[in-house]
């Protein structure tokens, strides 16, 4: 009887881990996938924000080399004015594709 008793709570307690288990193992579904179907406004907000992005990580590298000794200022110099001309156009195409940003609300006073 105690065998019995035993197998059974072994059951319970493997069905248990699987139930709890079971949402962390399966594979997740995308709700909506936007990458497929991006607008052509969009399409090119990505790229500028990821233009932006490699820019500026080439910057931040490129600082740290200079600053460590890697790169002799003379190509330091060389190299960090057309990067941060092409970070600089990036963000200033963005600046129009930017999504305007909310008006305050406003409080009556007298109310």
């Amino acid at each position: 009887m105690e065998l019995v008793a035993l197998v059974l709570a072994a059951l319970l307690a493997v069905a248990c881990v699987a139930f709890v288990a079971k949402p962390f193992l399966a594979e997740p579904e995308a709700a909506d996938d936007r990458l497929a179907g991006l607008t052509p406004d969009e399409a090119r907000r990505l790229a500028l924000v990821e233009q932006r992005d490699r820019a500026l990580a080439a910057l931040k590298e490129l600082e740290f080399d200079h600053r460590t000794g890697k790169i002799a200022d003379p190509d330091y110099q060389a190299l960090v004015g057309p990067l941060r001309q092409e970070a600089g156009e990036a963000l200033k195409a963005l600046e129009p594709l930017a999504a305007p940003a909310p008006e305050p609300e406003r409080i009556d006073a007298h109310a």
